[in-house]
């Protein structure tokens, strides 16, 4: 076996599972998980029919390139959205449709990370298990970059020892952020940027949240548009990944994209050709659909939108919550130890949010994500308001 599964730690989930074991909640109190980041409002119709008008395609093998037209949508949204030059993005050789951020995200360590030499991964400390997972399988070491309020919950770039720039290869970045919901300013990006340049690593911008913000005049930006700013029309050492998870109710779809560098993308599409993670061709047809309306994601924004509002204005008077930027989580400080707050409020009401230190790692002297919580606010409008509730019942009684 490879050894370096042994070095796997268990996910979040895992560990949230045996934090519960144990505990009988009250019977006269509904579940409410609000733990996992998964989606629960309704998928679009007009996909769910578009994806079944193509089910005849399941007699053909698909390409792992996608169909012209999935990757000639993917262009004109990312054109659109971005602000990006006309013909900037080439849909040849710019765009790579992929099964969901997730499995991308994880793949594309192991296609662009050279094992042989003394490779660091970079990646934002609390983070997606994945780019932890990525960087050992790949045969290099996670380097954490502690996130906290005191840095705008995005990492402090000043802060990273030269030695560390120096072994870099690939570095992960997420905006907007999971857990935090803060949104890099172009600036930041652009930085980014100059220093990939300088030490000669990949940026790997995962931005599967950035449909989700509450300023409609003020999306959040991306890296493919601080290139556009810097005149970088070749993406060069840039790469972004999207999904249709967050944007369009599709986390069970499993679809999304890479975009940027076409000399890394052409690797990275060598790699998964013998990965074998094709989309079915019914989800390409689907998948383009998706991309070419924006009717849907707009409405889906406005009513996470007022979900913030309900249960901010809930729990204000009792924890320090503000609606964050973008994305659909809280990220909530907790007055107890994040471990005993998560299990009580379980006990008590029933109630299910995930412990923030499960979400980071040990790292330079501290656990960002300690005596903080997770709440995804992703269920519909009354259970999120009924978990608000009973969650400053819970804090109140503390």
């Amino acid at each position: 076996m490879n050894p370096d599964l042994d070095r796997l730690q268990p996910y979040p989930f895992e560990k949230l599972a045996q934090l519960k074991a144990g505990v009988t909640p009250p019977e006269a109190l509904s579940p409410i998980v609000l733990s996992i980041g998964e989606p629960k409002h309704q998928p679009p119709a007009f996909i769910r029919d578009e994806l079944i008008a193509n089910l005849g395609g399941l007699a053909n093998y698909p390409l792992t390139k996608g169909r012209v037209e999935l990757r000639a949508a993917i262009a004109a949204w990312l054109t659109r959205r971005f602000r990006l030059k006309d013909g900037s993005v080439d849909a040849e050789r710019h765009v790579l449709p992929v099964a969901g951020t997730r499995e991308a995200l994880f793949a594309f360590a192991q296609a662009v990370v050279d094992r042989s030499s003394d490779a660091l991964v970079l990646m934002p400390n609390p983070f997606y298990q994945i780019y932890e997972g990525a960087a050992l399988l790949a045969g290099a070491e996670p380097w954490f970059m502690n996130t906290t309020a005191a840095t705008g919950f995005l990492p402090d770039l000043d802060a990273i020892p030269a030695e560390v720039w120096r072994r870099c290869q690939l570095l992960y970045v997420c905006s907007p952020g999971n857990p935090s919901g803060a949104v890099a300013p172009i600036e930041y990006f652009q930085r980014l940027i100059a220093l990939a340049d300088e030490h000669d690593f990949i940026i790997a911008s995962d931005e599967c949240y950035s449909e989700l913000y509450n300023d409609e005049a003020n999306p959040p930006a991306g890296l493919l548009q601080a290139c556009a700013t810097l005149g970088r029309d070749d993406f060069r050492r840039c790469v972004v990944f999207h999904s249709l998870s967050k944007r369009s109710n599709l986390p069970g779809l499993r679809s999304g994209f890479v975009a940027g560098d076409a000399q890394v993308l052409n690797k990275f599409l060598l790699y998964r050709t013998y990965q074998g993670c094709a989309l079915p061709p019914p989800t390409q047809a689907a998948s383009t659909r998706a991309w070419q309306n924006e009717t849907h994601v707009t409405e889906n924004r406005a009513y996470y939108q007022r979900k913030f509002d309900a249960v901010v204005e809930i729990l204000r008077p009792v924890l320090p919550v503000e609606k964050p930027a973008a994305g659909f989580y809280l990220w909530v400080e907790t007055p107890i130890d994040d471990e005993r707050f998560t299990r009580e409020l379980f006990a008590q009401q029933h109630v299910t949010v995930l412990p923030g230190s499960y979400l980071s790692r040990e790292a330079h002297g501290s656990n960002p994500g300690r005596n903080r919580v997770r709440i995804a606010l992703v269920a519909e409008m009354d259970e999120c308001v009924e978990a608000a509730r009973r969650l400053r019942k819970f804090v109140e009684a503390i």
